[in-house]
C-alpha cells in the first residue's frame, strides 16, 4: 500500500514537472456545451506565466429546470502532451443569477444569486494560424445560493473555439 502511494505521488510530480510548450499571451472566443442543456460563454484567457494562465468566462446557461447567466474565472496549468497538443487543470470559481422554471407544489427553488467553486481539466490543440480549439469539463460546487441545483453540484463539459493573439 505505501509503495502504490509512493508511486502515485512521483508520477504526479513528474506529470506537473513536465515541460510545456509556450501558450498564448491572449486568447478569445467561445466555449459551448453543458452536461443537462446548453449554454453559452465569452472566454478570455491571459497567460501570466510560461506555463500558466487565467481565463474568465462569462456566459448563459439553459437547462430544463433553470437559465442562468455566469461569471467564472480559473487559474490554470498548461502541460505539452504532445506536440500542439496540451493538457490543462485549474481551480477558481465564480458567481451568478439563475431564474428556475416554475414546477407546481415545489417551493424549494429560489431564483437569485448564486456562487460557486469549479475545477477545470482539459485538452487542447494549438494550430498554426492563430486557432485554439479545447474540449474540457469543469465540475462546480455550490457554495452560496445553489439550492435549487442538483444537490449544489454542476458537471459542465463544452468546447472551446478562441482566437489567439
Amino acid at each position: 500500500m505505501k509503495i502504490t502511494t509512493l508511486f502515485t505521488f512521483i508520477f504526479l510530480l513528474i506529470a506537473m514537472t513536465t515541460s510545456a510548450q509556450e501558450i498564448s499571451e491572449h486568447t478569445l472566443g467561445l466555449r459551448l456545451g453543458d452536461s443537462d442543456g446548453f449554454g453559452a460563454e465569452i472566454s478570455y484567457q491571459k497567460s501570466i506565466g510560461r506555463y500558466n494562465r487565467a481565463e474568465f468566462n462569462l456566459g448563459w446557461r439553459d437547462s430544463r429546470r433553470f437559465d442562468a447567466f455566469k461569471l467564472s474565472g480559473l487559474y490554470q496549468w498548461v502541460h505539452q502532451l504532445d506536440g500542439s497538443f496540451n493538457w490543462y487543470y485549474g481551480l477558481g470559481g465564480g458567481l451568478g443569477s439563475v431564474e428556475f422554471e416554475p414546477v407546481p407544489d415545489n417551493d424549494d427553488d429560489d431564483d437569485g444569486l448564486f456562487v460557486f467553486a469549479a475545477g477545470n481539466l482539459g485538452v487542447e490543440y494549438n494550430f498554426d494560424i492563430p486557432l485554439l480549439l479545447s474540449l474540457d469539463f469543469r465540475p462546480e460546487i455550490g457554495l452560496l445560493g445553489y439550492d435549487g441545483f442538483d444537490d449544489g453540484f454542476d458537471f459542465d463539459i463544452a468546447l472551446g473555439i478562441r482566437y489567439q493573439f
